[in-house]
């Protein structure tokens, strides 16, 4: 079975917990946002040695290299839309296919020590923009190609939730593949 493309709106997470993974917007402290975003880096590295870095739960599941690869972008892509926020008026992003990009950039076949790296990098440079973020720019705006509209206040809050969604993603197909793992 494949992946199913995930063709949620996840805007949802700016009011409401994260069933899943628990996750609450509301609780983002935004001067925080650089040490959040290091901290949740430092959590994929380890996650892309061994032998189930690529390996899927589930035929429908990402595997751990799969959902690092997608951070990574995630990473790259919001720093480009963060940079754009804070140095255009009202930009218009467009739109991204996540799903395509997994296809494309074959996520399942990249070595996952350079996925390791990549991802370190992207997170770190997202990590050191959001700490150069002044409060005057908190309520600057930026809309995504589907209408959703955002401040940076709430692009950060729905950014991290991504990161922080998909360690839980990771840590519960880990869990599974330790339950199917010969004894």
């Amino acid at each position: 079975m494949a992946i199913v493309p995930d063709s949620k709106n996840w805007t949802w997470v700016l009011d409401d917990q994260c069933p899943e993974c628990g996750f609450r917007a509301d609780l983002v402290d935004l001067a925080e946002m650089g040490s959040l975003v290091r901290a949740n880096v430092a959590a994929w590295p380890p996650l892309l040695v061994g032998t189930t870095a690529r390996r899927r739960p589930a035929d429908d599941r990402w595997s751990a290299l799969e959902y690092a690869c997608h951070v990574r972008d995630v990473f790259r892509l919001f720093d480009e839309r963060l940079r754009l926020m804070l140095e255009t008026e009202a930009p218009r992003f467009a739109n991204w296919d996540q799903d395509l990009t997994a296809i494309e950039d074959r996520y399942a076949l990249r070595d996952p020590l350079v996925v390791a790296d990549d991802l370190v990098a992207a997170g770190s440079a997202i990590a050191e923009r959001w700490e150069t973020v002044r409060d005057d720019q908190w309520q600057r705006t930026g809309d995504r190609s589907d209408g959703s509209s955002f401040t940076v206040e709430t692009f950060a809050r729905y950014f991290l939730h991504d990161p922080v969604h998909h360690l839980h993603d990771v840590a519960v197909g880990n869990q599974s593949l330790t339950d199917v793992a010969p004894a």
